[in-house]
């Protein structure tokens, strides 16, 4: 359910790939907003979830992101290259609501970050300024972890568990996916990774025995293999294409059995690439052969310019596709 890499060595551009694997159709859009807009972060999908306190805030910075179920951000960019990721996590808990702290209902968390922060460094400065509010979407409860990065490489993996920030802030963290929690991840990849030299692959080759399965722990550490590997691109395009590859790579196929209850397989759903230092916002819906991008310094981003809306799922679509976002309500 969901793979981040961030490629920050190839001197080339910073870059993010991620897939959304689930098991329905989160009727993804791709959404433009520019500064200066108010927010509530005790509002989902106009309800009100969070009566006491909420979170109100108004937009420092604009962004491009992919909405989920019109009630939240799963992920994006900003004009200042800060990205931000939202993947799920079945720990994730932030505990009993505390009215004395300012509540953000959960699936407004990177858009707020998005909103207010110009850098890895800002949205962590951020945490301490409000408490998640735990939602349901569509019969899922929206629990998640998030990774962020931004124009500097600068990387940071945050999980709230049992009330508690956890957070892993470093260029070096690159690779996320869902359970076990982060520091249990990076202990399974480590002992992966000692497992191997005992077998005597201390250089990859083609016959290294590879995690090839779709669970969480498997997809990581296949995506932190092959990311190790990218070569030094020639260009921007094809420091993309090369980050693509491996994001497909980590993609989960349709039909792939994930686990028994309520669906039996988390296919992904689509593809995106944050190019952070282009600002360049790339999609590729798993349901279509194109590949779709913007370019966010092509939007009026300045206070009263309208939010811009995209459906991605028409096929004749592909390429810079800046030109085609219409105007549209606020969907929060």
């Amino acid at each position: 359910m969901c793979t981040r890499i961030l490629w920050n060595t190839n001197g080339r551009a910073v870059l993010t790939g991620r897939t959304m694997d689930w098991p329905e159709s989160t009727e993804p859009v791709l959404t433009v907003f520019p500064q200066g807009l108010k927010r509530d972060g005790g509002k989902l999908a106009g309800t009100t979830v969070v009566a006491d306190n909420p979170l109100l805030w108004t937009s420092d910075y604009g962004s491009l992101v992919t909405t989920v179920y019109g009630a939240g951000t799963a992920d994006g960019i900003n004009e200042a290259g800060l990205a931000a990721h939202m993947l799920y996590l079945d720990d994730s808990d932030p505990g009993p609501r505390d009215a004395d702290r300012p509540g953000l209902q959960i699936a407004l968390w990177i858009q707020y970050l998005l909103d207010c922060a110009g850098s890895v460094d800002e949205a962590l400065d951020l945490l301490g300024t409000f408490q998640l509010v735990t939602v349901g979407l569509r019969g899922f409860a929206a629990t998640v972890h998030v990774a962020l990065e931004d124009g500097f490489g600068d990387s940071a993996i945050i999980e709230c568990i049992a009330g508690e920030w956890q957070v892993h802030h470093g260029r070096t963290y690159t690779i996320m996916t869902n359970a076990p929690a982060y520091a249990e991840q990076l202990r399974l990849l480590e002992e992966q990774v000692n497992t191997l030299r005992e077998l005597g692959h201390d250089e990859p080759d083609s016959e290294l025995p590879l995690p090839g399965n779709v669970n969480p722990v498997d997809r990581f550490q296949r995506a932190a293999y092959f990311s190790s590997l990218l070569p030094e691109a020639a260009d921007a395009q094809q420091s993309v294409a090369a980050l693509l590859a491996v994001t497909r790579n980590a993609s989960v196929p349709f039909g792939a059995p994930y686990r028994s209850g309520r669906f039996a397989t988390y296919n992904t759903e689509y593809r995106t690439i944050c190019d952070l230092t282009g600002k360049r916002y790339f999609l590729e819906l798993a349901t279509s052969p194109n590949l779709l991008w913007a370019e966010l310094d092509h939007f009026d981003l300045a206070p009263g310019a309208p939010v811009m809306a995209l459906n991605p799922s028409d096929p004749a679509l592909v390429g810079d596709v800046s030109a085609a976002f219409t105007p549209c309500p606020a969907p929060f």
